[in-house]
């Protein structure tokens, strides 16, 4: 079965052009992933200089994440029709504009709005540089590669980030970890007239506003509501938000089918290998999403090791995921991909299940990177074959929408991931800490105690001696149930993945 029809183009090889206008995609991608855990670093300093009140701290963090989320489908098509070049470049000097402004906030508002901005325009950064290599890369097997070295970049920007993160900080102001991406942008404007070819659509149609309103309309208050389960648990305000988000999805999809030219060709999902390996990224990074936050608080909640030390420890894993990214596509010339992504993610499950025996002991640390790594190796393959899959399953005019919908699942599995496994373990630590905590504690540490280990350590000065002990080992029993619960989806979706993908090939 082919992953794309546009068999004129498909034995066209790319030359060191291309090669080296993938190096320069790459850029904003990482930078991307720099700007996602740069900011859990630096916000403690942060905080202390703007003073934001706990609902600005929230949306310092999120504002990123809904207007990415919201904005993805949107500006994936808005790049087919005014120029995929064009839109990256616009989007860029955006990012920079903004990185500026969030860098030189002065109160938490102007942070917040800063924060806005920079979602809209990294928005623009990922279906672009998704999109542009359908446009430089058309030998199906170049192309495959090319999207698992795209791939990995994230990932490898997220593990650059605690450790820029700690430099920034010990040298400089809590601003500067936002002007990192100034010199990733410069170079971008100053290279892409001459290293990336310009794209629009043969068949461009007016950019329907309702269209692009209407999936605000969908996306944010799904997104918000996932969120806000992750840190409240399911509520009327979390069932409220997402039952808005799914009918304003129905409303949108209805007009897209009326539309001649629509936002989101729903086209796309006639194809299997496009609606498999949406699923694939969708519930791959329901796993990886949930177990990164929980191997991020043992590392530093458990093992007590500062965030640039295990910022460090996560290098492994993400040099793991950048290896996955690169080898798969290779792989996949000889092997079906089905069977290439299903034998990836047994590797994760393998993971998993080492996450399940993880304890306090000294040895905690190897064993977790070790896992984590196999767990990323799992993500590696997905990223790149499966992002492959769903590109290349789309006809060339319509990559920026497949790109976008490729993006807008892994967002969604990310969030879905921290609400579902941290609620499970913060669930479990709250029963298995329900009868520890002692009565001659004031209300204010019982309540701390009772409710996370993150809050058992903000107040572990006033506990009793054993008692941080107890919420750790409360902490690493939900752990290991949210490990439990990944390793038997991810083996489910290894399943699915080697019987609905066996018949795709990497090369027709």
């Amino acid at each position: 079965m082919a992953l794309n029809d546009s068999s004129s183009f498909s034995e066209r090889r790319a030359g060191v052009r291309e090669w080296v206008g993938l190096a320069l995609l790459a850029l904003p991608t990482i930078l991307l992933g720099l700007d996602l855990t740069l900011l859990h670093l630096v916000l403690p300093a942060l905080a202390l200089d703007l003073r934001p009140t706990s609902t600005q701290a929230l949306w310092i963090i999120d504002a990123y994440g809904f207007m990415i989320a919201g904005l993805l489908v949107s500006m994936g098509t808005l790049g087919d029709r005014i120029g995929r070049r064009k839109l990256l470049m616009i989007g860029a000097a955006g990012f920079a504009a903004a990185s500026v402004m969030a860098a030189c906030s002065t109160s938490a508002a102007m942070l917040i709005a800063a924060r806005v901005l920079l979602g809209v325009a990294g928005a623009t950064l990922m279906p672009s540089t998704l999109a542009l290599i359908s446009n430089m890369f058309f030998h199906p097997q170049q192309r495959a590669l090319a999207i698992g070295v795209w791939a990995t970049m994230f990932a490898l920007g997220m593990a650059a980030g605690p450790v820029v993160g700690g430099v920034l900080l010990e040298h400089y102001g809590w601003g500067a970890a936002f002007l990192v991406a100034l010199p990733f942008v410069g170079l971008l404007l100053i290279a892409a007239p001459f290293l990336l070819p310009e794209y629009r659509s043969p068949q461009q149609g007016r950019l329907d506003i309702l269209s692009v309103i209407l999936s605000l309309l969908a996306l944010l208050p799904i997104v918000y509501g996932i969120k806000h389960m992750s840190k409240d648990g399911v509520d009327s305000i979390a069932m409220s938000a997402m039952a808005s988000g799914l009918v304003f999805v129905a409303v949108f999809v209805r007009r897209q089918r009326r539309l001649a030219s629509p936002l989101l060709d729903l086209g796309l999902f006639s194809s299997q290998a496009f609606n498999v390996a949406l699923v694939v990224l969708l519930v791959g990074l329901i796993g990886v999403g949930g177990t990164m936050l929980l191997v991020t608080q043992y590392l530093q909640l458990v093992v007590g090791l500062s965030p640039l030390s295990a910022g460090l420890w996560m290098g492994p894993p993400a040099l793991a995921m950048l290896a996955a990214g690169i080898a798969a596509p290779l792989l996949a010339r000889r092997i079906r991909p089905g069977y290439v992504i299903a034998a990836a993610l047994g590797l994760s499950v393998i993971g998993y299940i080492m996450l399940t025996q993880l304890d306090r002991s000294p040895q905690g640390v190897a064993m977790v990177t070790a896992a984590f790594s196999l767990v990323y190796l799992g993500l590696g393959t997905i990223a790149a074959l499966g992002t492959e899959m769903v590109v290349g399953a789309a006809p060339i005019e319509k990559a920026g929408s497949a790109s976008a919908m490729s993006e807008t699942v892994q967002e969604l599995g990310l969030a879905v991931g921290i609400a579902i496994l941290g609620s499970m373990t913060t669930a479990v630590y709250r029963t298995r800490m329900a009868d520890q905590v002692p009565e001659m504690l004031s209300s204010g540490t019982r309540h701390a105690v009772s409710d996370s280990l993150a809050g058992s350590v903000a107040v572990s000065r006033q506990l009793p001696a054993g008692l941080l002990e107890q919420a750790q080992a409360a902490f690493m029993a939900g752990f290991n149930v949210s490990a439990t619960a990944s390793a038997v989806g991810i083996a489910c979706l290894a399943v699915l993945a080697a019987i609905k993908l066996r018949h795709i090939t990497a090369s027709c």
